[in-house]
Parts: structure tokens; C-alpha cells; sequence
């Protein structure tokens, strides 16, 4: 299946060449190794320290009704990665950036689900305002080697809970032989752990210490306000009066329907078929992450590969002694003869990049596959799922004021 995305992974030892020496071509030479010297990329500097080794905060019990929180982990963002672009071109790894950004956020929601502290964990395209907490994301940095995640958390009430930079760095340990794919080396997913785990572990430990701050009926009003901002977005009109904003612009309720009022009803009615729906869009978001697995995976290691190399190679330029001082022709050849084959290798990395698109386009196609009869992007048919829900609101809502 991945046969051509890993055609090129594999390397035997850098070909060995033989040449004559002749004045034109010992200038040329010396000519491209001065220009090596000047676009050299000097060693990296990590200016977010990593988030180190990380215990999930686990729980054994299940958290109590009144205190399971609905989270939706929204399709992360990505920042522009001026190195990528330099380096090889934007177009190929914008395209990666962008598949990413829908494979990452369901680490964090397996993370947040494996910790057993919360309530229904949903991946999903947009804001949705039926669910008590929503977390963004944007992709800093992501190359195989280094994570940074820029993550911001917010309540029904417009509480902030999280707004960090996390940061995480792979090694080779982190890597299983089984991420050098080949035909008899297949790649395991069975128990394989993200090379970057410990960022949503920490990511799911600090949610649950905000959590923490919070006694029962704390999380009881955080709910009911929940439930009275979904009740706004599918009437305004109808339900404005039921939410109040303090001084500091979070929200309350200010007015609670009788337990048995059949407006209440209705509403947990709309929220209940509303949950349904985007249960199945995150199970297209799941489908998505099993089918990218294999192919992300393998790019990654390969990313990793890359830039170790590459940073060999710029050590290498900036050490004097790695060929000694001399000026001979055979040690200009060595440095040439290095940089060529640092070349052919950016050449590969870029050929696996385009094979990683490809290889992964069918999946985002079934993501865009219709809903319910709905059409569009997974962006666009929750957008319409939304508006079809406060329709059908409005008229069963009119109809029984009609009855009535």
C-alpha cells in the first residue's frame, strides 16, 4: 500500500565517486563550497523548554454525572513555517501542515478519553456552542524531531482555563524500528506511542488541575450555562433573557426554566439529535487519523532522519578539523561529495512529502463525504446541520404554540 511513498526512504552508503582532477573543475569546486559556507543553517536553538517526561493523571472511577465535562477539541491551526519554505518549497508542506491539523487533535482527544476525568470528547471542524468546554489549537512547529503546540481552552462561560505553548522533542528511542517501513519491517500500531505524547498528557494533566478548582456545584452551573447558550444559538430571540454577562464578561444564568417546562424538553431534545450528529463527525475524524497512522508515522521518522542529517552536515561546515585543514583535492572532493549527498537527500525528503499527500487524499475525501444528506466540506455540512436544527426549533416550536 505505501510502496511508492517509501520508495526513496532508504539509503544504502553515499555513492562513491571518482574524478579527474583538472584547474575548471577544481575552481568549481571551490566555488560551491563557498557558497555552502554561506547558506550553511547554523545548529538550532530550542527556546521552549520541553515538557519532559509526563505522567497521564489517570482515573480509575468514572467522574460522577454532574461532574463530566463535554469537550470539543476543535481542528487545530497551523502557523507558516518560513524554514519549510526556504528549505523546499511551500506548496508540498503546507499541504502536510494542513492534513496534520486534523490527525493531531485526535491524539488529544484519545489522551483527554484515556484519563478517564471528563465527559464525551469530540473532535469537530468548528466552534459548537452545546458543549462546556472547547479547546484551539495551532501548530507551531512540527517536524519529527520538535512539537510546539500553541493551546487556549475556554468554558461555556467564557473562562479561559488554558492559553500555553507546549513544547516536546523526540528521540531516537521514540522512534520503533517498525517506523522504517519496508516490505518485511511492517509498521505496528499495536501499542506504538506517539513520539510526542507527553504534550497532550501534560496538556490533559493541566486541564484537569483547572478542573480541580471547581467543587460540584461549580460544574453543576457551568453545565446549566451550557445549556442555555445552546438554547440561544437556536433561539436568540426565545432564550436571550436567560443569560447575564458579569463585569468580567462571563456568563450566567439569570433566569432557569421549570424542570418540567416542555421548552426545556425541547431543547434537550435538539442538543440530544445534535450530539448524534457530531458523534459521527468524529468518527469520520477517526477514520481519518486510522488511515493517515501508518503513512504520518513514516513520514515523521523520515522528517527525523532528515534534519539529524542535515544538522550533521552544517556541524560539519562550521568544524574545521571534521577533514582536516588541508586544501588538497581530495579533501575538497570529501566536503563536496558531502553537501551533494546532503542534497540528494532534501531531494528524497521532498519526493516523500508529495507521496504523503497523496498517499493520504483519499482519506480526506471520505471526510468530506455526506453526513446525514448533507454536502460540502465536514466544515461546511456542520455549518448547515446548525442552521437545519434552529429551522426545525422554530417549527416545532410554532407548532405547538399553534395546538396550544
Amino acid at each position: 500500500m505505501f510502496s511508492r511513498l517509501t520508495s526513496h526512504i532508504f539509503f544504502s552508503t553515499p555513492p562513491s565517486f571518482k574524478f579527474r582532477a583538472s584547474p575548471t573543475f577544481f575552481l568549481c569546486i571551490c566555488l560551491l563550497l563557498t557558497a555552502c559556507g554561506q547558506t550553511a543553517i547554523e545548529p538550532k536553538v530550542i527556546l521552549i523548554p520541553p515538557v519532559g517526561s509526563v505522567t497521564l493523571n489517570r482515573s480509575i472511577d468514572t467522574p460522577a454525572p454532574e461532574q463530566q465535562l463535554d469537550i470539543g477539541v476543535l481542528v487545530f491551526e497551523t502557523q507558516p513555517n518560513g524554514q519549510d519554505a526556504q528549505r523546499f518549497g511551500d506548496w508540498v508542506f503546507a499541504e502536510i501542515r494542513d492534513n496534520e491539523t486534523h490527525y493531531l487533535p485526535y491524539v488529544l482527544r484519545d489522551t483527554l478519553l484515556d484519563s478517564n476525568q471528563w465527559g464525551a470528547v469530540r473532535v469537530l471542524p468548528e466552534f459548537d456552542p452545546s458543549l462546556d468546554l472547547q479547546i484551539k489549537g495551532t501548530v507551531l512547529k512540527s517536524d519529527g524531531i520538535d512539537l510546539h503546540l500553541q493551546i487556549q481552552a475556554e468554558d461555556s462561560t467564557g473562562r479561559l482555563w488554558l492559553d500555553k505553548v507546549y513544547a516536546d522533542a523526540a528521540y531516537e528511542s521514540d522512534y520503533p524500528a517498525s517506523t522504517r517501513f519496508t516490505n518485511a519491517n511492517q509498521f505496528d500500531a499495536t501499542g506504538f506511542v506517539d513520539p510526542f505524547q507527553d504534550i497532550y498528557d501534560q496538556i490533559a494533566n493541566d486541564l484537569l488541575a483547572v478542573k480541580k478548582t471547581f467543587d460540584t456545584s461549580n460544574l453543576v452551573d457551568l453545565r446549566r450555562v451550557s445549556q442555555m447558550v445552546y438554547a440561544n444559538d437556536l433561539s436568540p430571540e426565545t432564550f436571550s433573557y436567560t443569560l447575564n454577562k458579569t463585569i468580567d464578561g462571563r456568563l450566567l444564568v439569570s433566569s432557569l426554566l421549570a424542570e418540567n417546562d416542555p421548552m426545556l424538553a425541547r431543547i434537550e431534545d435538539m442538543r440530544l439529535r445534535h450530539h448524534l450528529f457530531i458523534d459521527t463527525v468524529d468518527q469520520y475524524y477517526e477514520a481519518l487519523h486510522n488511515e493517515m497512522q501508518v503513512a504520518y508515522i513514516i513520514w515523521r521518522r523520515y522528517s527525523f532522519d532528515q534534519i539529524n542529517e542535515e544538522e550533521n552536515t552544517a556541524q560539519r561546515a562550521f568544524n574545521p578539523d571534521q577533514y582536516g585543514r588541508s586544501r588538497s583535492f581530495l579533501s575538497l572532493t570529501q566536503r563536496y561529495d558531502r553537501y551533494r549527498w546532503s542534497k540528494i537527500y532534501q531531494q528524497e525528503f521532498r519526493e516523500l512529502a508529495s507521496g504523503f499527500n497523496r498517499e493520504i487524499a483519499p482519506a480526506i475525501l471520505d471526510l468530506n463525504k455526506d453526513v446525514h444528506g448533507l454536502s460540502g466540506t465536514m466544515e461546511e455540512q456542520y455549518i448547515q446541520w446548525r442552521r437545519i436544527l434552529r429551522a426545525l426549533f422554530e417549527l416545532e416550536s410554532g407548532q405547538e404554540v399553534s395546538a396550544n
